[in-house]
């Protein structure tokens, strides 16, 4: 992820033992503390960047797998995966769409 839109947080400084303390015993987490964005545009950019990254990478493992770079099983994964983030893209863009519309139809 970029810089400026994703939350910088060490989950290893923040992870203290539970009650029970064991060798198996579950990690707790510290208070988590608000993220560290600037404005709307920049993680909206963030976004639509990284969703451009997830959609080029099945082409360019397809590519390495044809030069044997790259297994086959892992160009699959790689496509499954962008179609789920263009699923939720979609989805989310169209909530969006929705959300403002509605905000039209307030009367004034």
């Amino acid at each position: 992820m970029t810089e400026g839109f994703s939350p910088k947080i060490n989950l290893n400084d923040r992870m203290e033992p539970s009650k029970i303390t064991t060798s198996l015993s579950p990690m707790r987490f510290k208070s988590v503390e608000q993220p560290e964005t600037t404005d709307f545009k920049s993680v909206f950019s963030g976004l639509v960047e990284n969703l451009n990254r997830e959609m080029n990478a099945p082409d360019e493992l397809t590519k390495d797998a044809m030069m044997g770079k790259a297994d086959v099983h892992d160009v699959m994964a790689a496509i499954a995966k962008s179609e789920i983030h263009l699923n939720v893209a979609t989805t989310v863009v169209g909530k969006v769409i929705q959300t403002y519309e509605k905000i039209m139809q307030i009367q004034i």
